[in-house]
């Protein structure tokens, strides 16, 4: 039975195309033939530049700019989407969202943190913001992993580095690869998740799955798949989020409209 994806994506996709279109051609490629995935990023002007990293880097920052995807989901709900697919390692809003919404909401870095955990015995995490892998070690211990985690560590890769590998990808691939190897042979990991969105996208697309004996995990696409399964366990099931206590569940909806009017929140537009 088909099924309507929101993808939700911390860059304002507008001013990446050749990322977009990647993202789009891989899922394509990766995906049921009747999944509809309506590709969504940042509101336009949301940062200076074409890097969101200046802003997310920082907690605050990071925090206000986490309230759009409140916003985005309340909209994929009211759209009529299946699920709303949150795809940025860092997940902002992950929980209050899940509180608010009827549909399945997944999260790309609890799914690879959770995935990876079946892959291997020690996962690596590498990146690029590198001012964030507090937040990241924090979420880590969140969700139970911290025995799990062998290492987050900067890929070495700079945001510009990245887009020019989607023109000329072998000098990144190179430079990932040597990461890579030297994560493995110095953390002791077993599976590796190549941090941003961005990244794993340029390594799918090229067909790197593998370091040596180490799988590379394609988070989107599992983010992805995580969000056909969720929507085919509610259909088949009638399973939804927990509304139980404090962090699962909200007054009423009515109420986070007013909440969301008083803010603001509602004249954002996706």
């Amino acid at each position: 039975m088909a099924m309507r994806i929101w993808h939700q994506s911390f860059t304002v996709l507008q001013d990446l195309p050749a990322y977009a279109n990647a993202m789009k051609t891989h899922l394509a490629r990766t995906l049921r033939p009747d999944t509809e995935v309506v590709f969504h990023g940042q509101v336009e002007g949301t940062y200076p530049g074409n890097y969101p990293g200046d802003d997310i880097g920082y907690g605050f920052l990071y925090a206000m700019h986490g309230m759009q995807w409140v916003e985005a989901g309340r909209t994929a709900e009211r759209d009529g989407f299946d699920a709303y697919a949150m795809c940025t390692m860092p997940n902002p809003m992950l929980r209050e969202i899940r509180s608010v919404l009827d549909i399945p909401v997944i999260g790309f870095g609890e799914t690879c943190f959770h995935l990876a955990t079946m892959f291997g015995q020690r996962f690596g995490m590498m990146l690029f913001i590198d001012r964030m892998i507090p937040l990241y070690r924090e979420q880590i211990r969140a969700y139970g992993f911290a025995d799990k985690c062998g290492a987050i560590r900067p890929s070495g890769l700079t945001f510009n580095e990245m887009l020019a590998g989607y023109t000329d990808p072998a000098p990144l691939i190179e430079k990932f690869t040597e990461a890579a190897r030297r994560m493995i042979r110095e953390d002791g990991v077993d599976v590796i998740i190549p941090g941003e969105v961005p990244l794993n996208v340029l390594l799918a697309i090229n067909g790197i799955n593998r370091v040596d004996d180490v799988p590379i995990l394609d988070g989107l696409t599992a983010t992805m798949k995580m969000a056909e399964m969720m929507v085919d366990l509610k259909r088949a099931t009638g399973i939804t989020h927990s509304r139980h206590g404090w962090f699962n569940g909200v007054k009423s909806k009515d109420r986070v409209a007013e909440v969301a009017t008083f803010y603001g929140l509602d004249r954002l537009k996706f």
